[in-house]
């Protein structure tokens, strides 16, 4: 029994920390009940609200949550994943605005070089250690998207395996 009680705890552990996607037609009340204050707010075009739960900058997912007009949810995913990139990457004229609404908080942002803006950088779910990034220019739009080595990986770094 001694053996399988530390398993234990960690799995009861593990398990609090998993939240399941909140069914459409939940009320946000009980949203927040369950997941706690989002990381991250906006306002979408029909009168409802995005909320987000990011759990960078080591984290490797983002739930954005979608309440409607009347405060219930209309639709709830996790954004951090290849094919929200790629549709990212497909479509035109996205600003830094947009962006924050589509992906959440970047898990770390620097400044862009010499070419000025920043460089904002996502991780994801992946066993290759990449992390997705994106180029911000100093007017607030996007420039070019690509997938880079996570620099964590390359330390070693116990934070991200």
């Amino acid at each position: 029994m001694r053996r399988t009680t530390p398993l234990l705890c960690l799995l009861v552990l593990l398990g609090a920390c998993a939240s399941p996607s909140p069914t459409v037609g939940t009320s946000g009340d009980a949203v927040l009940q369950a997941r706690g204050q989002p990381t991250g707010r906006y306002a979408l075009p029909d009168g409802g609200q995005r909320l987000e739960y990011a759990t960078g900058p080591y984290g490797r997912e983002t739930w954005m949550i979608d309440l409607d007009a009347a405060g219930r949810v209309a639709a709830a995913r996790q954004v951090l994943n290849e094919a929200e990139f790629e549709r990212v990457q497909t479509t035109p004229g996205l600003t830094r605005d947009a962006l924050l609404r589509w992906l959440g908080r970047p898990g770390a942002r620097r400044h862009g070089g010499w070419q000025g803006g920043e460089v904002w950088s996502w991780r994801y779910p992946t066993n290759d250690c990449l992390w997705f990034q994106i180029s911000i220019a100093d007017d607030g739009s996007m420039g070019g998207a690509a997938y880079g080595i996570d620099p964590a990986c390359d330390r070693g770094d116990d934070r991200n395996p």
